[in-house]
C-alpha cells in the first residue's frame, strides 16, 4: 500500500486512477508520493519516505527542485494537459484587448436605472471601438504545447502568425501549422507583430525579458498577452508603454497589484487552467506518472531527473539515482551481480538515473549498491 499525500484539492479522477493499492489522504507523516497544485513546498520538511512529487500542472516554481534532486525525489509535471484551456483563454484575451470588451461591460453597469440607458449606449459606445484580429500579425514567443495550439488557432482565425522558439522540439514542429512562419531572431517577431503572446517559463534567461528596450523594438500600438508568468515582464515598463501609447493593451492572467489600476490593462484572475476538463487532464496525467514510477521505476515528464523508461524483464529491477560520474555503471553492476537482462541510463546535468533489470542478483545487492560512492538513492522492485 502506497500513501499519497494531497497538498491541494485534486480532481477525483486521479484518486480513481490510483486504485485500491493506494491510500490518498490529506494528512500523512510518511507519504511515498505527494500530489500538489499551487501549494508552496519550499519550507516543507521532506520526509525520508518520499519518493515522488507530481505537480498537476506545468509550472513547478512552488517545489524545491534542487533539494528534491539531492534526496533522490523525482518531481513530475503535466505538460500539455491544460494546453487547450490556456489556448482558449489566450484567444479570448486577444479579443478583450482589441475590442475593449471588459471596459465596455463595466461602463454598461454604470447605466443601470437610467431611463434613457439605450440611448446612452448608442451615444457612448464609440469610446470602445477596437480593431478586428483578422489579417493582423500575431507573434508567438515559445512554441511548446500551448504556443503551438495558439499559433494554429490564430491561423484558423485568418491571422498571420510568426513563431519564435530556439528550442523547438520535433514533436511541436510536427503539430505546427505549415502556414506559421518561424524566425531565428526574436527581434524580427517584435518588429512585425501587432500582437505578441508569451508562452515560456521564467528562468534566469527570461526573467524581465519584456522591458523598455524590448518594447521599443515592437510596433507602435502593440498588444501584449501574458498567460505564462508575471515575472516575464517589468511592470513599470509596461505601465510607461501604456501611458505613452506605445502599447495599446496588456492582457495578463496575473493580477499583480502594481498594474490593476492602469488603463489598458486587462487583468484576469489566473484562469488559464481553470476548467473542469483541464483539471481532470492534469490529475490523470499526474496520477499515471506517479503510479508508473512507484510501481515500475519508469520516469516520464520529470523536471529534475532524466526521463527513463523500459518494459520489465528479468526477476528484479533496480532503480538508481546517482551523480553523473565515471565508472558509476560498472561499479553498480559489480555490486548487483547476476545477469543483466536490460538496462537504460540517462543523465541530466550533474544527475543521472539508471534502470537495471537483472536475473539472479546477489542476495545483498541493494545494500552493496547503496555503498557505491555517488549513489543518491536506489530502489529494488
Amino acid at each position: 500500500m502506497y500513501n499519497i499525500l494531497k497538498l491541494n484539492k485534486i480532481a477525483p479522477v486521479a484518486i480513481e486512477r490510483f486504485g485500491a493499492d493506494y491510500n490518498c489522504v490529506d494528512e500523512c507523516d510518511a507519504p511515498e508520493g505527494i500530489l500538489v497544485r499551487s501549494a508552496s513546498m519550499h519550507d516543507m520538511e521532506l520526509p525520508e519516505s518520499l519518493l515522488a512529487i507530481a505537480r498537476a500542472g506545468a509550472g513547478v516554481n512552488n517545489i524545491p527542485l534542487d533539494k528534491c534532486a539531492e534526496k533522490g525525489i523525482c518531481v513530475f509535471n503535466t505538460p500539455g494537459a491544460n494546453a487547450n484551456a490556456v489556448m482558449e483563454l489566450v484567444i479570448a484575451g486577444m479579443l478583450l484587448g482589441s475590442r475593449k470588451i471588459s471596459e465596455g461591460i463595466a461602463w454598461c453597469k454604470t447605466l443601470k436605472d437610467d431611463p434613457n440607458n439605450l440611448k446612452a449606449v448608442e451615444k457612448g459606445k464609440s469610446q470602445f471601438v477596437g480593431p478586428e484580429i483578422k489579417g493582423k500579425t500575431l507573434g508567438v514567443v515559445g512554441l511548446g504545447a500551448i504556443g503551438v495550439l495558439v499559433a494554429n488557432a490564430a491561423r484558423a482565425l485568418h491571422m498571420h502568425v510568426i513563431g519564435y522558439d530556439p528550442y523547438l522540439s520535433v514533436n511541436a514542429a510536427l503539430h505546427l501549422s505549415r502556414h506559421v512562419v518561424t524566425v531565428n531572431n526574436i527581434d524580427e517577431l517584435y518588429a512585425q507583430a501587432d500582437y505578441v503572446t508569451l508562452h515560456l517559463p521564467v528562468n534566469d534567461g527570461t526573467r524581465g525579458m519584456i522591458d523598455a528596450d524590448t518594447i521599443a523594438k515592437m510596433k507602435d500600438g502593440v498588444r501584449l498577452l501574458n498567460f505564462s508568468r508575471d515575472g516575464l515582464v517589468v511592470s513599470s515598463d509596461i505601465k510607461a508603454a501604456l501611458e505613452s501609447g506605445k502599447m495599446a493593451s496588456y492582457v495578463t492572467d496575473f493580477a499583480t497589484n502594481d498594474l490593476l489600476d492602469v488603463d489598458g490593462v486587462v487583468a484576469i484572475p489566473h484562469l488559464g487552467a481553470s476548467t473542469p476538463e483541464s483539471e481532470d487532464n492534469c490529475a490523470i496525467m499526474a496520477a499515471d506518472e506517479m503510479k508508473d514510477y512507484l510501481e515500475n521505476g519508469n520516469i516520464k515528464n520529470s523536471v529534475n531527473f532524466p526521463n527513463v523508461s523500459m518494459p520489465r524483464t528479468g526477476d528484479t529491477r533496480f532503480c538508481v539515482f546517482h551523480h553523473n560520474a565515471p565508472k558509476m555503471i560498472s561499479n553498480l553492476l559489480e555490486k548487483i551481480g547476476g545477469n543483466v537482462e536490460n538496462m537504460e541510463n540517462k543523465s541530466r546535468g550533474d544527475y543521472a538515473y539508471t534502470i537495471i533489470d537483472v536475473t539472479g542478483a546477489n542476495p545483498d545487492a541493494l545494500e552493496a549498491a547503496e555503498a557505491v560512492d555517488g549513489i543518491i538513492r536506489i530502489r529494488k522492485l
